[in-house]
């Protein structure tokens, strides 16, 4: 069977039957309900184009194949991405380690056991993407036969599925390279279809012309008070400012030193290579200046739009003010810090919210049953990339030296400060988006969804803590991590995860965001040496959870080697270092992995923070291995102030590619995932990625 099997046209089977889609509020009906008398569960092109209210369906069934980030139960073959036995790719990088010994993430990549042969993250097969360029085409292909419709909704109806089609080759683009052009139906009659992959250039190029062609049939933003241009009725439609962040966000994937160097990721030899799928075959200074005018381009137009979107400010200059900023810019259904968002159900339901809320933590209760299948445990690599509060740089040997009780500047993640009458006052001594990415001891259990204040008791991370308890433990001498419990590393899921009171709240993937277009819009001024410029607007993103500008900050640090912001790779790693702590838990930290070829962050060993209450005994601290929720809290005891940290390696599910070096192919193969063996077999011309 070759590709074209996969894109033949006629009769339309709606394989999206039965899936649940709130991305925009019609009344969306598939497989058998799609028309009122459909024969099976298929209906011809003829019954869905000579309708408009069918044709409006189509395209929001469209919607429906778009990548969503979070696991997800659907009984309807989903795309393998939202599988829960699948992993994020937030999994692979410094940031994030998964321990469900049944996640691919432990059995495929920590184990370096995938093969050409298996499903990756993003599967090249089983995502729903080439179905989804069929039908794209489909629509645009017969949209002038539908009645009904004016020329205008017919031309925005087109954009939008070149949008669609577009990000969903970049979903396979990002991590699999060059792909082969599909650029209209097929019947399976055509003879040679020109299938072969194309150069990654090629593909690059031509989503761009995909978005390029949409850009003019798109609204800028859904903000007006008619049905169709209100946000209510067509919040996760694609508009000309999502088409244009994501050609930013391509061509600064093309300008990537994974493709754009002066040499090939891996050794040069393979057919990958020579046919400069996965590497442009050289340098070119010319492809960060286009990257750079996109980003300038959608700069311009959000300002000729009345800079529609926008950070989303703190209405107060106090830790927890910032994170409720940060928290609702993303999560907020109405936020207009979001460019493009996807979602599969309407609100966090039990069957929407399976995977993500129920798997990560309990719903109910914060110390109900697991399983903690989503538990992703942030790793003290991730945690340390968090500046102190005022902005400068945590530095663990440093900051930790004058002793891992207090440190140099405060405590770990709060100063503990005595007030009128001895009463101990806590304040966040960290960025506050750190208390957003990770759980960490003594941050209060909720951050409130309405007023965005603390509240709760305080997570009691430390050995034989309330929450803790013996997940992470010194036994006989060694640590001793649990598999499948909520705090494995020492910190716990917070990201999309937000307790209770994010029941019955919207389920959004944020695709695009308008932070990340800065940090963008920052790395191509960076790498077009332009590092004055850049920092204002890495200064911009930080500025908005209380944290100085990047410069002055690291000029105050006392660290002994610190980065020099004059350099230009100085400046671009802690642009990514920003990203890492502003986009956390989006993929963009394995995109910015891969981008740079930092083989170095996949064979790094990785640690997690084994935390002990103190209690004082005469002269001397001693370890309190017991709660204080509990007989303490109850007995008036004062809250734990005063805490001992060290680190540990983690262990029970250990990556293979750490007893590598960073430059050796074993590792370098997997900046992309291998084609499945089963497609190269087909022999329409597909050329496996290096090493698989």
């Amino acid at each position: 069977m070759k590709l074209y099997h996969k894109l033949q046209s006629g009769v339309v089977t709606l394989v999206l039957g039965g899936m649940v889609f709130a991305a925009c509020t019609d009344d969306v009906k598939f497989g058998s309900s799609f028309i009122e008398k459909a024969p099976g569960g298929t209906v011809t092109l003829d019954t869905v184009f000579n309708s408009a209210e069918y044709t409006k369906q189509f395209l929001v069934g469209l919607y429906v194949q778009q990548y969503y980030g979070l696991p997800y139960k659907n009984s309807t073959a989903s795309p393998w991405s939202q599988s829960y036995w699948n992993t994020k790719l937030d999994a692979l990088t410094d940031c994030y380690h998964q321990h469900f010994s049944g996640s691919n993430a432990y059995t495929m990549y920590y184990s370096n056991a995938l093969t050409s042969n298996d499903r990756a993250i993003i599967a090249y097969n089983d995502d729903k993407v080439w179905e989804t360029v069929h039908h794209c085409w489909l629509l645009i292909e017969n949209i002038d036969r539908v009645p009904g419709l004016s020329d205008a909704e017919k031309k925005n109806m087109i954009a939008q599925a070149k949008c669609i089609m577009a990000s969903r080759y970049f979903d396979l683009y990002s991590v699999y390279g060059g792909l082969p052009i599909v650029e209209h139906t097929y019947t399976g009659t055509e003879g040679d279809l020109s299938t072969r992959r194309a150069t990654a250039e090629a593909t690059a190029n031509f989503m761009v012309k995909l978005l390029d062609e949409a850009i003019p049939d798109l609204l800028w933003a859904y903000n007006g008070t008619t049905i169709e241009t209100d946000a209510t009725n067509n919040t996760g439609r694609w508009t000309s400012a999502g088409a244009m962040a994501l050609k930013a966000k391509i061509l600064l994937f093309n300008a990537s030193p994974l493709y754009n160097a002066d040499q090939p990721y891996y050794d040069g030899s393979t057919d990958a290579e020579r046919d400069s799928v996965v590497w442009h075959g050289g340098f070119k200074q010319e492809r960060w200046q286009r990257a750079l005018q996109a980003c300038q381009d959608f700069m311009n137009a959000n300002a000729a739009n009345g800079n529609w979107y926008e950070l989303n400010k703190a209405t107060a200059a106090t830790p927890d003010a910032y994170r409720q900023a940060y928290r609702m810019g993303y999560i907020y259904q109405g936020s207009r810090e979001i460019i493009h968002s996807t979602r599969v159900a309407g609100a966090t339901s039990n069957k929407a919210s399976y995977q993500w809320n129920n798997f990560v933590g309990p719903t109910t209760t914060e110390t109900g049953p697991g399983p903690f299948r989503n538990s992703y445990g942030p790793t003290q690599e991730y945690v340390d990339m968090f500046c102190w509060a005022d902005g400068t740089p945590f530095d663990w040997e440093g900051d930790m030296a004058a002793g891992n009780i207090n440190g140099e500047k405060g405590k770990l993640f709060f100063e503990y400060v005595k007030g009128r009458g001895g009463a101990v006052q806590r304040k966040a001594s960290r960025d506050p988006r750190l208390y957003e990415n990770a759980i960490v001891n003594g941050q209060s259990e909720r951050l409130n969804w309405t007023s965005g204040v603390s509240e709760g008791n305080n997570y009691e991370l430390w050995v034989g803590g309330y929450h803790e308890k013996y997940q992470v433990a010194d036994a006989d001498g060694k640590i001793v991590e649990q598999d499948t419990e909520r705090f494995p590393s020492g910190y716990g899921t917070i990201k999309y995860y937000l307790g209770r009171e994010y029941q019955g709240k919207y389920t959004q993937w944020v695709y695009l965001s308008y932070d990340e277009m800065l940090l963008m819009y920052a790395e191509c001024l960076a790498q077009c040496d332009q590092l004055i410029e850049a920092l204002k607007y890495v200064d911009e993103v930080r500025a908005r959870v209380g944290m100085k500008g990047l410069k002055a900050s690291i000029t105050k640090s006392k660290a002994a080697v610190k980065p020099n912001m004059d350099n230009k790779q100085d400046v671009v790693e802690e642009i990514l270092r920003e990203r890492a702590c502003e986009l956390g838990m989006s993929n963009n930290r394995y995109y910015d992995m891969i981008r740079y070829k930092h083989s170095d962050w996949m064979t790094k060993r990785l640690h997690g923070l084994v935390t002990y209450r103190l209690i004082q005994i005469g002269k001397n601290w001693e370890h309190n291995i017991r709660p204080y929720i509990g007989d303490d809290k109850n007995a008036g005891v004062a809250e734990p102030s005063r805490f001992e940290h060290s680190l540990f390696e983690l262990q029970n599910r250990s990556r293979v590619l750490w007893d590598y070096s960073p430059n050796d192919l074993e590792v370098r193969k997997w900046f992309l995932f291998p084609l499945p063996l089963t497609e190269i077999n087909k022999g329409y011309g597909l050329v496996q990625n290096p090493g698989w």
